[in-house]
């Protein structure tokens, strides 16, 4: 039966036939790399003299549809190394594959019509089993061979199969959906933020409207941190080679590091992490047990080097603003403070509508510090913690930052897409290098442990996420402006300008469209960028104080008192609502 077949073992044998179906079309010449099932599809790697568009797409699926229904066999078949590198003499990167083949490995093709593959399989029986419609070629790209930027560029087309036309066509109205969402395209419809070549790659810019959005957020963030007793530090952007030297990022991170510049006799850095910084603030002065724990928060901006393909718009750039905390405490209060920043950070996301939120342990990695002592207790701890929030967890071995275990936060937002947001790491490396102490009850020196985190991981991969969480159509109390105001007719303007200057006093961010455009324009305008409220006034509301009132949901209302809906929005902006 269809819906019994793997939709990986589905996907991987489609990728076959559109392979088949690109070399009857453009030739024997193709040289091709590899087609493998992925998350939602499957692509195929390939060298082609020929430059795919999406044009190509309908002719390449007209092939693959003649193919499947000859009703072909997949057939497996174990042959010896000299008779693989003998049929696959003209394809230059299944060679590649078959040499870096351990000399055991048992080396099998797939044979699928005229088409002949190397490939481990599974694959299934025939293709009958592949539904008429069911397969779809989504899109193309280019990709370094074995993701070296040394090696060619080879050509990636992308595309995807189920096992009915109408799993397909949901997830195609999902995709689409998912276009109108990605946040870069919003990003320059809603005139959010951008990227200049003149600056550098993954360097943003935050245009206005996506300052006032980022500038309610820090607020947020600064506000709540100061309600759970955090105290704000301030850190430069660059130090001393001494510095990451001791800290032992230049061991263990220095391949995400940017180059050194040479000032005056030393050599600097420009950060990729804010904690020596903080580890410096704490040594200046001498602390009492008493004094634990420092909570200890910065909007610090960082600088990592990403390679030029794996940027992606705000969530992958070279440089970024962690919501960056470090607590320093006594060993006896870690549990507890780890536990209080896991509620912290359920609380935070949950603000922001992220209800399902789940945990990762990421565990020792092979390139660490400190003894395994220090590992096991610590990781202890973080179980604890996790334990005491009730939070049901996953383990990611191995995957632990090279100084201590860290908890992962994850959240599915509107889409049903998960993102690593919320961090929370246990380090007993850098009190250790940094010679960190304090004076505990005994009047002995002691030596304090350090949990970093970060609850929205960085401002612009949150930014990134929040764009294609809401769809550009944010809460209220996040919109960079929450009312348009805009008059029926020039004889209005000045009434227009007073209910502006009145919204804006009541700490409203607001607007009035006085340009020469005719109103329904200027509806038009302020709904495609998504405010929240517009408010349209004429001689009736001038006279009686009131305004027409259209909500981005659809609502109407008319002749509503101003001091009324000022009332009703500052009630929204005040308990952060989700609603319009």
């Amino acid at each position: 039966m269809m819906s019994e077949i793997d939709i990986s073992t589905l996907r991987h044998s489609c990728a076959h036939i559109m392979a088949s179906a690109i070399q009857n079309l453009y030739g024997k010449e193709v040289q091709f790399a590899i087609g493998p099932a992925i998350e939602e599809g499957f692509y195929y790697d390939m060298e082609c003299t020929h430059t795919f568009t999406a044009e190509d797409f309908a002719k390449i699926e007209a092939e693959m549809a003649r193919l499947v229904k000859k009703h072909d066999d997949f057939i497996r078949k174990e042959i010896s190394r000299e008779e693989a590198l003998k049929i696959f003499a003209d394809q230059k990167y299944k060679i590649e594959i078959i040499n870096d083949l351990p000399a055991d490995a048992v080396i099998s093709t797939y044979q699928v019509g005229d088409f002949l593959d190397l490939c481990k399989g599974p694959h299934i029986n025939n293709t009958k089993q592949i539904a008429a419609g069911g397969f779809k070629l989504m899109s193309v790209a280019g990709a370094y061979w074995r993701g070296d930027e040394k090696r060619p560029m080879l050509q990636r087309i992308y595309a995807t199969a189920f096992p009915n036309k109408k799993e397909l066509k949901e997830f195609i109205a999902y995709k689409e959906e998912m276009e109108k969402r990605d946040h870069r395209k919003l990003g320059r419809e809603l005139n959010l933020f951008s990227f200049h070549e003149d600056i550098g790659p993954g360097l943003a810019c935050w245009q206005p409207n996506g300052g006032r959005l980022r500038i309610a957020l820090e607020e947020f963030w600064r506000d709540q941190h100061k309600e759970n007793g955090y105290e704000f530090v301030f850190s430069p952007h660059i130090g001393k080679q001494i510095l990451w030297q001791t800290s032992g990022h230049l061991d263990f991170y220095q391949d995400s590091m940017y180059s050194p510049m040479q000032i005056d006799e030393d050599k600097y850095f420009v950060k990729p992490m804010n904690c020596p910084f903080h580890v410096l603030i704490y040594k200046n002065n001498q602390h009492s047990y008493r004094d634990l724990p420092c909570r200890w928060a910065e909007l610090g901006t960082v600088y990592r080097y990403e390679r030029a393909g794996a940027l992606h718009g705000l969530p992958r750039v070279r440089g970024f603003t962690q919501d960056d905390a470090h607590i320093i405490c006594t060993p006896d209060q870690v549990e507890d403070e780890i536990q209080e920043v896991i509620r912290f950070s359920l609380f935070m996301l949950g603000t922001f509508g992220f209800k399902d939120i789940s945990a990762y342990l990421s565990t020792k990695p092979a390139e660490s510090v400190g003894a395994k002592s220090d590992w096991d207790v610590a990781e202890a701890s973080l179980r604890k913690a996790l334990d005491k929030a009730g939070m049901s967890y996953k383990v990611d071995e191995g995957g632990g930052a090279f100084y201590g275990p860290k908890i992962d936060l994850k959240v599915k937002d509107s889409m049903n897409r998960e993102w690593q947001l919320s961090t929370i790491q246990f380090d007993f490396n850098l009190p250790e290098r940094f010679d960190m102490a304090f004076i505990d009850k005994d009047g002995q020196t002691k030596r304090p442990y350090m949990v970093h985190r970060a609850l929205f991981g960085s401002i612009e991969r949150f930014f990134g996420v929040l764009i294609e969480h809401f769809g550009g159509a944010f809460p209220v109390w996040l919109s960079p402006y929450q009312v348009c105001v805009v008059p029926v007719a020039p004889a209005f303007y000045d009434y227009a300008d007073e209910v502006n200057s009145l919204l804006k006093k009541a700490k409203i961010r607001s607007m009035a469209d006085l340009s020469d455009n005719r109103m329904n324009a200027k509806i038009r305008t302020a709904a495609a960028q998504k405010i929240p409220y517009i408010l349209v006034v004429g001689g009736r509301d001038m006279q009686a104080k009131t305004a027409s009132i259209r909500v981005r949901s659809g609502e109407q209302s008319a002749d509503v008192p101003l001091e009324k809906f000022i009332a009703q929005i500052q009630e929204k902006i005040a308990t952060r609502s989700l609603e319009n």
